[in-house]
C-alpha cells in the first residue's frame, strides 16, 4: 500500500531528484502521450506517494480534467502556494499551469520549505516561497534560501540546473514556460549527470565563492 512520500527526504539531491523525475515523467505522459491530454490541476508534494517497492506514484486525480474541457470551467481549483498566478487571475487552466505547480515542487526539493509558510524574514513576509525563490535567484542570492544540508552534500552543477529549471517553470508568463515533456527531459538529464558523475567536485559553497 502506498504511503505519502517525503519528497524532501535524503541528505543530498539524488533521492528527491529521482522522485521528481518519475513524477514529471507521469505528468508529461498525461499532457502529451495520450489522445486527449489530461491536466492534473493540483500538483503538490502531498500528492506524491511511494509504494512498498519504492516506486513513485501520483495520487488524487479527482481534480484532473481533459484538456478539451478546460474552457467550460471557470472555477479556480488547486492549492494555494502551488497555484499558477495566470490561472488564478483568468480562471483558464492550461498545460503551463501544471508546469508552474511542478516548479513549486522543485523549489520545495531545493529549499525543504513549505510553499505557504511564513517567511523567516520580515522583509520577505509578503512573498510566497516561489516568488522569494525567483527573486533571490535573480539577485544571485539563492544560496540564502537553499537547504543547508543539500548544499553541503550535493554539487553546484546539479543544484543550479534544478534551480534554473524551476525558475523557467515559474515564469510569470505561461507562454515562456517549458512544456511538461521538456521539463521531464531536462530533469532526467540532470538526474543522470548527478548519478553518473565519478569526478570528485567541491560542494556548492566552496565553488565560486
Amino acid at each position: 500500500m502506498a504511503q505519502q512520500h517525503r519528497l524532501l527526504k535524503g541528505p543530498n539531491i539524488s533521492t528527491p531528484l529521482r522522485t521528481a523525475s518519475e513524477v514529471v515523467g507521469a505528468l508529461a505522459y498525461l499532457h502529451s502521450a495520450i489522445l486527449i491530454p489530461i491536466y492534473y490541476r493540483d500538483i503538490k508534494s502531498n500528492n506524491i506517494l511511494l509504494d512498498e517497492k519504492h516506486i513513485t506514484k501520483v495520487s488524487d486525480f479527482g481534480r484532473s480534467i481533459e484538456a478539451d474541457k478546460t474552457r467550460t470551467t471557470t472555477l479556480v481549483i488547486g492549492t494555494f502556494g502551488y497555484l499558477d498566478p495566470e490561472y488564478f487571475q483568468s480562471s483558464q487552466f492550461t498545460d503551463k499551469s501544471d508546469v508552474y505547480s511542478f516548479g513549486v515542487v522543485l523549489v520545495e526539493l531545493l529549499t525543504r520549505k513549505n510553499p505557504i509558510s511564513s517567511s523567516e524574514s520580515e522583509e520577505d513576509s509578503h512573498l510566497n516561497l516561489a516568488k522569494r525563490f525567483v527573486t533571490l535567484l535573480d539577485e544571485n542570492r539563492v544560496d540564502s534560501i537553499l537547504d543547508r544540508q543539500l548544499l553541503d552534500e550535493s554539487m553546484e552543477e546539479e543544484i543550479m540546473a534544478v534551480a534554473k529549471l524551476a525558475q523557467r517553470c515559474l515564469d510569470s508568463n505561461g507562454k515562456n514556460r517549458p512544456t511538461m515533456k521538456e521539463v521531464a527531459i531536462e530533469l532526467e538529464n540532470v538526474k543522470r549527470a548527478a548519478n553518473g558523475s565519478t569526478v570528485c567536485r567541491a560542494p556548492f559553497f566552496a565553488m565560486g565563492k
